[in-house]
């Protein structure tokens, strides 16, 4: 069964902190490499941070040195660690591989709001 679920996002001041957690089925997560991607009001969904299964990680410009990627393959979960917020990073984050198609399964997201 195809499973991915979205949580930790809330509501926070700007500079502040949030940590989210995807958590995967095993299809989707073994051996692929995975992503966080995140989805403004009137946006494109964009990708943000994506991860390797073996731990190489890369990031959007606009992220860079704010989030952290991370993934334990043991229990098919994966993190973002977002810090230094930005009202513009407000969101749905969403996760997924890192490589996906126009027919592949989305979650429902975690919305994140950074009031400035």
């Amino acid at each position: 069964q195809v499973q991915l679920v979205e949580s930790g996002g809330g509501l926070v001041q700007a500079g502040g902190s949030l940590r989210l957690s995807c958590a995967a089925s095993r299809s989707i997560f073994r051996f692929n490499a995975m992503a966080w991607y995140r989805q403004a009001p009137e946006k494109q969904r964009e990708l943000v941070a994506a991860i390797t299964s073996g731990g190489g990680t890369s990031y959007a410009d606009s992220v860079k040195g704010r989030f952290t990627i991370s993934r334990d393959n043991a229990k098919n979960t994966m993190y973002l660690q977002i810090d230094s917020l930005k009202p513009e990073d407000t969101a749905v984050y969403y996760c997924n591989r890192a490589i996906v198609g126009p027919r592949d399964y989305w979650g429902q997201g975690t919305q994140v709001t950074v009031s400035s």
